[in-house]
């Protein structure tokens, strides 16, 4: 087994934008618990003024949207920041196309900042203490991700496709071979809020769901990830045909299921 490969988080900043109209067809949206919760305890409504880490294509900031909220989205990519732009007829929403590192954004003007799967492309403690002077007294930092996998649950697909996987690129997200996810680690999570030191009320809530696939679908969700599209070209075509033949063939015969979990993260301004 090889040395394992790890993506730099700067790479988030054009993985995901070869495809947008893909990106936001596959990738599944958040449950509605989680915007339940946003908008419960952290006010997310009419006249809720939010900013959005990588909005990428806009999956999570049309629901932001939808509950009555402006949105200034913040997309490093220039290619999603296009694509929310064109699909997203909002007066609400503005698309400021820059890393959050170096967007530039009013001060103490915002009640909710949000990162839906992609908090991880970024450096945590610096972020987490921008977003401390982006937020007014009293705002909501919430964070969220959709993972794929979960260990405490039987997962043949993942175990049938392990070794062709295996030895590529890692992302962020990822704990390595073996290990917990980004969005899993609890502790390094919470950690970094106490090092932040501008928060407080800090909570994590986690579901568990299942998502089916037809090998269509499984051939577009992997090409949509960034250990994916880190790989060659030729390299990726021939391990999606690959994902194809096997999600068609027995004992999927056409229909996946993947084990997901979704973990949300909500702490308030001091």
């Amino acid at each position: 087994m090889g040395e394992e490969k790890r993506i730099a988080k700067s790479f988030g900043r054009q993985a995901f934008g070869d495809d947008p109209a893909n990106y936001d067809a596959i990738r599944p949206d958040y449950p509605d618990w989680v915007y339940d919760t946003l908008r419960d305890r952290c006010g997310l409504g009419p006249g809720c003024a939010a900013f959005e880490i990588g909005a990428g294509t806009g999956i999570a900031t049309r629901r932001l949207l939808r509950a009555g909220a402006s949105v200034v989205a913040v997309e490093p990519d220039p290619r999603l920041a296009a694509y929310l732009r064109a699909n997203t007829s909002n007066p609400a929403l503005e698309v400021v196309k820059a890393p959050f590192e170096t967007a530039e954004l009013p001060v103490g003007a915002f009640d909710l900042g949000l990162a839906a799967t992609s908090f991880h492309w970024v450096d945590e403690l610096a972020a987490l203490n921008k977003i401390a002077r982006l937020l007014r007294p009293g705002g909501w930092w919430a964070m969220v991700w959709n993972v794929f996998g979960d260990d405490g649950r039987a997962d043949p697909f993942h175990e049938a496709t392990e070794a062709l996987l295996n030895d590529g690129p890692r992302s962020p997200s990822s704990g390595g071979r073996g290990g917990v996810p980004y969005a899993l680690q609890e502790n390094a999570r919470l950690s970094a809020f106490g090092r932040a030191a501008a928060f407080e009320g800090l909570t994590r809530e986690l579901s568990t769901w299942e998502l089916g696939l037809d090998p269509d679908q499984v051939v577009r969700l992997y090409a949509s990830f960034s250990d994916m599209t880190a790989r060659p070209p030729p390299e990726r075509r021939e391990i999606l045909a690959e994902l194809r033949r096997i999600a068609a063939a027995p004992p999927f015969s056409g229909r996946v299921v993947r084990n997901m979990q979704t973990v949300l993260y909500t702490a308030r301004r001091r």
